[in-house]
């Protein structure tokens, strides 16, 4: 069966590729089975009048940007970094009306503002820094002071030229060590961050492996090359904001994860997928089948994160509320509680075999918590709401999806999630298997012959129907 969309979505990848998550949602309740079919209608009328256009979130961004050559980016530069002093010039006035609109979080405005710049190369990193220090030289005759930045731009700058230097170095070693290991790591620039992922299979239908909170596309170390070897074409990414893929100083959402599968799914892959998701990533690949169904061939969800509701009513997206006082001392008590316990909860994640909770792993999680920007990251999650039901999800989905189950997961009741879906989703098959937390790296053998079997049957049963999602994209 395949998703249902609006028929502007099907007439081409560009028209996928152009409607944000935020746009789809925008104003809409979830409301109960009863009226769940006129919620969805009012989503498509919204979106096919032209009234109500798609947001096209690029276009947004651009409007912040600083356009032009050198010159024009070095002046932009210099009124940036002297947004405390009063100035009558009207284009340095417009620049700090940006800086007020784009500053999400502290610091966030530079990357919004000088980011295309900087990917074109108008300006350099190291130019950025210079200019940067010089200034605060001058501010403060001559010195630096140990304390911190004398105005808050003049940090944001130098911290921001910092991490893009970092992220481009750490982004080109793991090539290198991909390369000595016969391992294809390849890096995307998704809206100027850098997004690393790898790929193994030349020929076949598409399947894309999308991990949890904390890891990395690396968790999928022993299920990539195997799911390859039965025919198929293997993309495993790391999420923006986690592993060696960039930590940029921004607002997290899972709309925004979201988004970045929907991106790297047309312009990365170039067709539908079937997708595996574990835990966290399990919940962002539920919302990409429920945003963008035509993109989804199937669904293999190992241990999925997310909340079930039962009789789901009025239920809405709720917004993040970033920069609370909240949101940042849980991020700090996060960061101190993941690198001293981190050991000791993967051994609590693969309770059936714990040598596979190996130092390797326990180091590439530990390196990735002393990245630039880290504690922007975790800001976001302690300030995710989830707060669309996986159920709904999955409803709305409207195609079989496959549940793998460790059913000694010590996370988020998972045993009881997955039997209440299995319940309440008529779409959902749920596999049981002996494993904790991280089912397909706990025990990837098994779990690999699960999910060959499965992507085998829907291929199937396409073939045999008809009715391949590829056929819309025509």
């Amino acid at each position: 069966m395949k998703g249902t969309l609006p028929s502007y979505f099907q007439d081409n990848w560009g028209s996928i590729n152009s409607a944000s998550a935020s746009s789809i949602l925008e104003g809409a309740y979830l409301n109960d089975a009863s009226v769940k079919t006129k919620t969805d209608q009012i989503f498509r009328e919204q979106l096919e009048q032209e009234e109500h256009p798609i947001t096209l979130i690029q276009e947004e961004v651009n409007k912040m940007a600083i356009g032009g050559g050198t010159a024009t980016a070095l002046d932009a530069l210099a009124g940036y970094l002297r947004y405390s002093e009063a100035t009558a010039r009207g284009d340095w006035q417009e620049l700090r009306e940006k800086i007020r609109a784009t500053e999400t979080r502290p610091g966030a405005s530079f990357r919004a503002i000088f980011g295309f710049a900087l990917s074109l190369g108008t300006i350099s990193r190291r130019r950025v820094y210079h200019e940067s220090i010089k200034y605060e030289r001058e501010r403060n005759a001559g010195w630096l002071n140990p304390l911190g930045y004398s105005v808050f731009t003049i940090g944001a700058a130098v911290e921001d030229s910092i991490s893009m230097e970092w992220y481009w170095l750490l982004a080109l070693k793991s090539q290198q060590q991909g390369i000595k290991k016969g391992v294809s790591i390849r890096t995307w620039r998704w809206r100027g961050y850098l997004v690393q992922y790898t790929t193994a299979g030349q020929e076949g239908p598409a399947v894309a492996l999308v991990h949890g909170f904390g890891a990395f596309w690396e968790h999928y170390r022993d299920n990539i090359v195997a799911i390859a070897n039965n025919g198929y074409r293997v993309y495993a990414i790391t999420l923006l904001g986690f592993g060696r893929s960039e930590k940029p100083n921004i607002v997290y959402t899972e709309l925004l994860w979201a988004e970045l599968l929907k991106d790297f799914f047309v312009d990365v892959v170039g067709e539908p997928v079937h997708i595996v998701g574990n835990s966290f990533g399990g919940y962002l690949v539920s919302l990409v089948a429920r945003l963008w169904p035509a993109l989804v061939k199937s669904l293999v969800l190992c241990n999925t994160g997310g909340t079930a509701v039962q009789n789901y009513s009025a239920v809405k997206y709720l917004k993040p509320n970033p920069n609370s006082a909240v949101s940042q001392l849980g991020a700090r008590f996060l960061l101190f509680y993941l690198k001293a316990m981190a050991k000791r909860m993967l051994k609590k994640f693969y309770p059936t075999n714990p040598e596979r909770a190996d130092e390797w792993l326990l180091g590439e999680i530990l390196r990735a918590s002393y990245d630039p920007n880290t504690v922007a990251v975790l800001e976001s999650i302690v300030d995710l709401k989830l707060s669309l039901p996986i159920n709904y999800l999955l409803d709305s989905y409207n195609k079989k999806v496959l549940l793998i189950q460790g059913n000694k997961d010590p996370l988020f009741q998972s045993k009881r999630t997955a039997s209440f879906l299995k319940q309440q989703c008529n779409t959902v098959v749920l596999e049981d298997v002996n494993a904790g937390h991280c089912p397909h790296d706990e025990i990837p053998n098994e779990v690999n012959s699960i999910i060959n079997g499965w992507i085998k049957q829907i291929e199937v049963c396409e073939a045999a129907e008809g009715t391949s999602a590829e056929t819309i994209f025509i």
